[in-house]
């Protein structure tokens, strides 16, 4: 009987299991279409295309036969909506329901099987996945973006789709449904829920991007092998997606963007990865054009400026394309009869334009609809008919429209035409990018104000939502919570909960979660969302399945507004992805006549204003890509805080220290310092002057900084209000510091009035910056304390999260606590928090302070909000007494810190701490030790200022630093019997094996009269000496001979006295220590017996002459084995000493970058390890993947692996550079070959570097130094470069090949395999003399734009004023020679720690 009931449950599995709704015939297929079970689950309507599309139907026709097979399809398409669409519409056709997956970084086995959640009583459930609620159910599984998941996650399904088979963490198998027909009855009887049959009609349609072009990782080839392939054509599928238009000036731009697509299709390999050619437009370009045209009536011709700004938000891409792109879509819009566009940077032109939007419209008026929740904004053309569309709105009431100017909002053209440009796009129903400027540094771009007065302007309810790197695509969408009774369950995000009030949600800073934002593309495009246990947002719903179906839709007012935080490279994150989400809008920086109205407006004076934006602009232009992500961009907003601070103080107008401040010019490269110096002298900024600040006192409760001594100009003293302790009684109590001593000094109190009128006066938030152990924390405390001001203190370090600084978590009785953390209570009491170890802190993690500086606001884990002021009830309100003060160290090398500073922008107010001046300095000192000799203590202070000096020079790599001096001092005073020799030990013995260290140390302090006998390891053995060394009076003969060697102890034992054995001490003529009448010092490791001084002296001249003779011999031995000579070894020494302390600090450098690089951080989602305090809740309910471990970090997508970098020097080795080598050019080149040569052959990991040196002269571009695959390993061949360099400067004709060398080089480089390519180049040329013109250079500086190029002009060179206007960020002048080595050393550091 087996066998027949076996055959009877194969039969009922073979009936269809759903009585059909009627036949599809699509071509010669013919398909019964069975009724849905659960019609909920079906794809609404509003998101399928159009059936009767040629295009549509073949690729639907497709799908069914892979269907009809039971086949699993992979769908291949451009970035965009259409595949996905494609997947919805065939769902439809066939009438199946469906389930859906947006893949990101963070999917895990958790969201692709089975999720766990405790029910109230403590009971464990298991959730299903909507993959397994898809082969349970006989659903489709749509999975979108297949080439996101990181490799090892996808072969979880392998199994599912080969064999229809998956284990389950409940226990439960799914098995193919013949299998499960053929299971006995007693096997089902016994475990009837283990054994789950995989639905007949369960299908998987899988989408991706192909790789390449697109980044991403690539396919795992098994479970590629399990799919049928189809590749969606990008032309059918943007006109696919287009409604139709005969707009004249739709057509001719739907020319141009086919064509352009058209070509990227059809170029050559070659040609295919250059970067002047112009990339293809998104895939949703063309249906934004058609709606926008729609909407909005174009006029019969476009200016350059409308056209430009159209491309840009067709295109957004192009904000940092190449002008080489930018020049060929120009040509082919002429050739269209459109005209040419205009200039990429919107600041560069202007005039009656400024003040409209798309297509010249203006937005004259919003009024509030007779349809509830709707407006009417009316919008006019220049010249043109009114046009009134009714758009979505928010409850509150209107503002005046429109908006005034007011106190604190300058209603100007530009934002005109920029608000106005967003209210067009919300009338077309999209959500807003607004895309930075193509500028590195520009002014302000008004991007917060923006968005909050178009949200005004509509009655919004606005929410912002600040982005982390952190941030995970499951917790953009839902968040964790655990209720009373220990039971887990899920709430919707901000921006779910924003979508379903009709909040205008504003995602801020969406480029530093990189590709995780692409997993948010169905709800931006389609409203569609899921969510979990089986919730989902669809774009229609019906009340009945919002009840029974756990179903609900968007709100209609619900839109996004999406902003960059300029922290990220835009060609990082502005993709197509993004471009196809959004409708972009590309931002405009202030023209400078707007900066101007908003600085006069602070009372500052305007020969200061003009000053201030003479030196903005010029600084701004300065700025290239490459270095502005670690130099301060000087935008409005730091201007803005100068011409306050000059208003409210008149008598204080150095503006070279103010600026100096706001870009902390103290710490920037020596380059950059240089470029820094030119401008001021450019802009007529005068020099700083250097005065006396008495010691502030406190004065019926106000803290006095009196006058400043100034002879030039009349002084006013600066008085503080204390804190009233009224308003924190309980942090006046126990949060404000104490410090018994402090010893008051004219720099560092010039310092604490500058912070003390930042907080209290201008109230803004604080970042200080300087070397270590110059006092940072005592300082702001010692202000704090006259301040009576409460404060609170955290210290980052390298595992700081995000969730740490909000929140101190506990798990108690199984339920989740959490404690405010010290900021929040800051925030909530409003007392100054102090950040300290800012820098050490991952940089995102330090990201969250910039949202709180400039707009008071913050979104905690939990769903509470911090706000400026309370809009609902669970909201914090930030106290206006609260502060922020971040502590930390100078960026770049020796300080191991992060470059937090970019994404800080401009939201803090900056100083920088440096070590005080020589007076103040010695006066802390005096105070200190009183008793201490005056001019020792003067001696020592010149000392370490001298020593400083080295550092900055690039002669020293160690900052020595007030602590350190104070440390001395304290010795001394504690210890008088104590030798000056003694006591340097405790600070240089780090340095006892750095010999050129040693040497200048020595050297500084002779200068001072603080000369000692030893310093590093001579100094340790002198006291090894005074403990072990014993004065020795030998026996018998010590009659002398002739020098000799001795004879080699196997053992080697100790040998006292006597002439016979190698090594010995206290003997005579043999090589050894201690002893008398040897050529050579031997030392084998023993005590070292010293003869008295008489005997040792006591030595015939015959036999010190000998004696060194065979010691010059076996030099020359040596330097035989080296072949060199004795003359090579001397040339070669000179310049080697020369360039010690820069070979250091570059060797040093490098050799971090490469720890850098190879650094370990926390890798998440770990089966073991230290849990995870983010994923306690998954912990509680079971989960596995709750640890986390020290890891590699993984590559960012679509770079899977770390390369070289492929590095180019480039030598000008003229007749000039020997003509004129009286300037020290050449001799400072020679320098610079050495200090380059001896860094590269010292580094461990050689392979992360491949390197070359090349020369050009008058007779040749291309003259080979050191080949990237023979690098000079030894002595002599490292000099023979040298002497090359030396010779064909001595031979070479007149001429100059720069410009041919600087072309040759950038191709020759940018053809090897790496990951970053870099060419600087050095040049004496008299470009006037050669003709050489400004274009010459900056073609030849750009002829391959991925390799980073840098021009270091001296001499004849350095007289061209234009070099670094026309390559800013990327021509240095250097007048002095002996700047060379350290300006290279600077230029090559910023370009590799990028």
């Amino acid at each position: 009987m087996a066998p027949q009931r076996r055959l009877k449950r194969i039969l009922s599995e073979l009936a269809p299991s759903r009585p059909p709704i009627g036949t599809l015939k699509l071509g010669n297929i013919s398909y019964e279409v069975p009724a849905a079970r659960c019609p909920s689950r079906l794809p609404r309507l509003a998101n399928v295309l159009d059936v009767t599309d040629p295009v549509n139907i073949d690729n639907l026709h497709f799908m069914l036969q892979k269907y009809l097979l039971g086949q699993d399809i992979f769908l291949l398409s451009q970035p965009g909506p259409y595949a996905r669409r494609l997947a919805m519409t065939f769902c439809s056709l066939i009438n199946s329901e469906y389930e859906y997956i947006a893949l990101h970084r963070d999917i895990g086995e958790t969201e692709l099987k089975q999720g766990r959640e405790i029910r109230s009583g403590g009971n464990l459930v298991y959730v299903d996945s909507p993959a397994v609620q898809a082969v349970k159910l006989g659903r489709v599984l749509i999975i979108e973006g297949i080439e996101k998941a990181e490799r090892g996650i996808m072969p979880v399904l392998n199994n599912l789709l080969e064999n229809r088979e998956m284990n389950l963490d409940d226990g439960a198998h799914i098995i193919h449904p013949h299998r499960y027909a053929l299971l006995e009855d007693s096997v089902l009887k016994q475990d009837r829920d283990m054994f789950i049959p995989a639905h007949r009609d369960f299908r998987v349609v899988a989408i991706a991007a192909p790789v390449p072009p697109y980044k991403g990782y690539p396919l795992d080839p098994p479970f590629r092998s399990r799919f049928q392939a189809r590749f969606v054509d990008p032309l059918g599928s943007m006109l696919a997606l287009t409604a139709p238009s005969s707009d004249f000036l739709f057509d001719k731009l739907r020319t141009i963007i086919l064509s352009t697509q058209y070509a990227s299709e059809s170029r050559h390999s070659l040609e295919a990865i250059s970067t002047s050619s112009l990339a293809p437009f998104p895939q949703t370009a063309l249906s934004k054009l058609s709606a926008l045209v729609q909407a909005f009536p174009p006029p019969e011709s476009l200016t350059p400026r409308q056209l430009s700004r159209l491309f840009l938000s067709l295109h957004p891409a192009l904000v940092y394309a190449p002008f080489q792109a930018w020049a060929l879509l120009s040509q082919q819009t002429e050739e269209a009869g459109l005209g040419p566009l205009g200039s990429i940077s919107a600041t560069d032109e202007g005039g009656s334009e400024d003040g409209l939007g798309f297509f010249g419209y203006r937005a004259v008026g919003i009024s509030k609809s007779d349809v509830d929740g709707q407006a009417d904004i009316v919008f006019q053309r220049s010249g043109g008919n009114l046009v009134t569309h009714q758009v979505p709105c928010g409850p509150k009431p209107f503002p005046e429209f429109p908006p005034p100017s007011s106190a604190g909002f300058l209603v100007t053209e530009r934002f005109t035409g920029l608000l106005t440009s967003l209210l067009q796009v919300h009338a077309l129903g999209y959500d807003i990018s607004y895309i930075p400027p193509a500028m590195p540094s520009t002014a302000s771009c008004s991007t917060s104000l923006l968005v909050k007065v178009f949200g005004e302007s509509l009655g919004y309810d606005s929410d912002t939502i600040h982005m982390y790197k952190e941030l995970g695509g499951r917790e953009l969408v839902m968040r964790r919570k655990i209720e009373a009774g220990g039971a887990t369950s899920w709430e919707p995000s901000p921006l779910i909960e924003g979508s379903l009030q009709g909040r205008l949600v504003h995602l801020s800073g969406m480029d530093v979660i990189g590709s995780t934002a692409g997993s948010l593309a169905r709800f931006v495009q389609d409203r569609e969302i899921e969510l979990w246990e089986g919730r989902r947002i669809v774009v229609q719903t019906s009340s009945d399945e919002e009840d029974k179906d756990s179903l609900s839709s968007c709100h209609p007012s619900f839109r996004m507004v999406v902003t960059a935080s300029k922290s990220q490279a835009l060609r990082d994150w502005l993709l197509d992805e993004f471009a196809n989400m959004f409708f972009p809008i590309a931002a405009e920086p202030m023209s400078r006549e707007e900066e101007a109205t908003l600085l006069l407006r602070t009372d500052c004076p305007a020969h200061i204003v003009k000053m201030l934006l003479d030196f903005s602009s010029r600084y701004r232009k300065s700025l290239s890509s490459d270095n502005v992500q670690k130099n301060r961009r000087l935008g409005t907003s730091s201007v803005l805080r100068i011409a306050k601070r000059v208003a409210k103080f008149p008598w204080d107008q150095d503006l070279r220290a103010m600026i100096d401040r706001s870009l902390l010019a103290e710490f920037l490269p020596a380059a950059e310092r240089i470029n820094l110096k030119m401008l001021y002298d450019e802009c007529r900024i005068p020099r700083s002057r250097i005065l006396f600040n008495p010691p502030p006192s406190v004065e019926n409760g106000r803290l006095v900084f009196p006058e400043v001594s100034d002879a030039t100009q009349e002084t006013h003293s600066t008085v503080i209000p204390q804190f009233d302790a009224t308003h924190d009684p309980e942090g006046a109590a126990s949060h404000i510091p104490y410090m018994e001593h402090f010893y008051d000094n004219s720099l560092q109190t010039g310092l604490m009035r500058d912070v003390a009128i930042d907080i209290e006066v201008l109230k803004e938030h604080v970042v200080l910056l300087g070397n270590q152990g110059v006092g940072k924390n005592k300082i702001v405390d010692r202000l704090c304390q006259l301040l009576g001001r409460p404060r609170e203190y955290i210290q980052l370090h390298r595992d700081t999260t995000v969730n740490q600084l909000m929140f101190q978590t506990s798990l108690e009785g199984g339920v989740l606590k959490f404690t405010d953390s010290p900021l929040l209570r800051a925030i909530i009491h409003g007392r100054v928090i102090i950040v300290d170890e800012a820098d050490k802190a991952p940089e995102h993690v330090v990201a969250i302070f910039k949202s709180l500086a400039a707009h008071g606001e913050l979104t905690l884990s939990d769903g509470r909000r911090v706000r400026l002021a309370k809009d609902r009830d669970t909201d914090i309100v930030v106290h206006p007494n609260f502060r922020l003060i971040l502590l930390a160290n100078r960026p770049g090398y020796p300080f191991l810190g992060n470059h937090f500073l970019q994404v800080l922008g401009d939201s803090f107010s900056c100083h920088s701490l440096a070590n005080p001046d020589v007076e103040s300095e010695r006066k802390l000192l005096s105070d200190l030790a009183p008793e201490l000799d005056g001019d020792v203590l003067k001696r020592l202070v010149y000392a370490f200022h001298d020593l400083r000096r080295g550092y900055e020079e690039g002669s020293l790599n160690y900052p020595y630093s007030l602590r350190e001096l104070i440390n001395i001092v304290r010795h001394m005073r504690a210890y008088p019997e104590d030798s000056l020799e003694v006591i340097l030990r405790n600070i240089f013995d780090f340095d006892v094996y750095k010999r050129e260290t040693i040497d200048k140390l020595a050297d500084i302090l002779e200068h001072h009269g603080l000369g000692v006998k030893h310093l590093g390891l001579e100094a340790a053995r002198e006291a090894t000496k005074k403990v072990m060394e014993i004065k020795f009076e030998p026996k018998g003969s010590t009659d002398l001979s002739s020098p000799k060697f001795g004879k080699e102890d196997e053992k080697n034992e100790p040998h006292t006295g006597g002439n016979t054995w190698a090594g010995g001490t206290g003997g005579r003529d043999t090589a050894g220590l201690g002893g008398r009448g040897g050529y050579m010092r031997l030392y084998k490791g023993h005590n070292i017996n010293q003869i008295c001084d008489k005997l040792k002296n006591d030595v015939p001249d015959h036999i010190k002459e000998k004696a060194r003779e065979m010691a010059r011999e076996e030099l020359a031995r040596k330097l035989e084995a080296l072949n060199m000579t004795a003359g090579d070894a001397k040339g070669y020494g000179s310049l080697l000493s020369a360039v010690q302390a820069h070979i250091a600090q570059l060797h040093d450098l490098l050799e971090n970058l490469t720890a850098k690089e190879e650094e370990r951080v926390w890798v998440k989602r770990q089966t073991d390890g230290e849990l995870d305090d983010s994923r306690l809740t998954e912990g509680l309910t079971g989960e596995t993947t709750v640890y986390k471990r020290r890891g590699m970090e993984k590559p960012e997508m679509g770079r899977p692996q770390i390369k070289p970098k492929r590095i180019r020097f480039l030598f000008d080795i003229s007749g000039s550079m020997y003509r004129f080598q009286y300037d020290g050019r050449l001799q400072r080149s020679l320098e610079t070959a050495v200090m380059l040569m001896e860094t590269f052959d010292r580094l461990t990991r050689k392979d992360k570097y491949v390197w070359d040196i090349y020369g050009h002269s008058g007779d040749s571009p291309v003259i080979p130094l050191v080949e990237s695959d023979k690098p000079p390993k030894e002595m002599h061949e490292r000099w023979k470069v040298i002497q090359k360099m030396d010779m064909t400067t001595q031979y070479s004709f007149a001429g100059d090949y720069t410009v041919e060398a600087i072309e040759n080089s950038m191709l020759a480089v940018g053809k090897f395999d790496a990951d970053d390519w870099v060419v600087i180049a050095i040049t004496d040329a008299n470009f006037e003399r050669y003709g050489i013109k400004p274009e010459d250079l900056k073609r030849a500086m750009n002829r391959n734009t991925k390799v980073h190029s840098a021009l270091i002009c001296i001499g004849e060179g350095a007289e061209a004023t234009w070099i670094p206007k026309l390559l800013p960020g990327r021509a240095f002048r250097v007048s002095n020679t002996g700047d060379i080595p350290s300006v290279l050393r600077s230029i090559l550091s910023s370009m590799v720690d990028r």
